[in-house]
């Protein structure tokens, strides 16, 4: 599975969204981002896990806990595969003005 598969399999879980658009906030443990989800901790913990073997986010030892946040080259790798789907839509966009442009020349 590529790279670009896994973070959008990753995200496709809603339970998986919610606890990485928390993180979007920054850094927290398991407890904070498990707080008033669903879901237990222990899945939160199996959620994050996915998260994190996609790439998108890591975490550190805080003490006796993990504390998790978005990995920004993770997340930088999937930005930058989306955003050649924009410079080609732009593209098309712009050429689709320079056309219209030149049939009101021709009129």
């Amino acid at each position: 599975m590529t790279y670009h598969a896994a973070a959008f399999a990753a995200l496709a879980d809603p339970t998986r969204r919610q606890v990485f658009e928390r993180l979007s906030a920054g850094p927290a443990p398991v407890g904070e981002l498990a707080r008033g989800l669903p879901v237990s901790r222990p899945a939160v913990s199996q959620h994050l896990k996915v998260l994190k073997e996609a790439g998108l986010v890591n975490d550190r030892a805080e003490g006796t806990r993990r504390v998790y946040q978005i990995d920004p080259k993770g997340l930088g790798a999937l930005r930058a595969w989306l955003d050649q789907f924009w410079a080609v839509a732009l593209d098309a966009y712009a050429a689709e003005v320079e056309r219209q442009s030149n049939e009101q020349d021709d009129e």
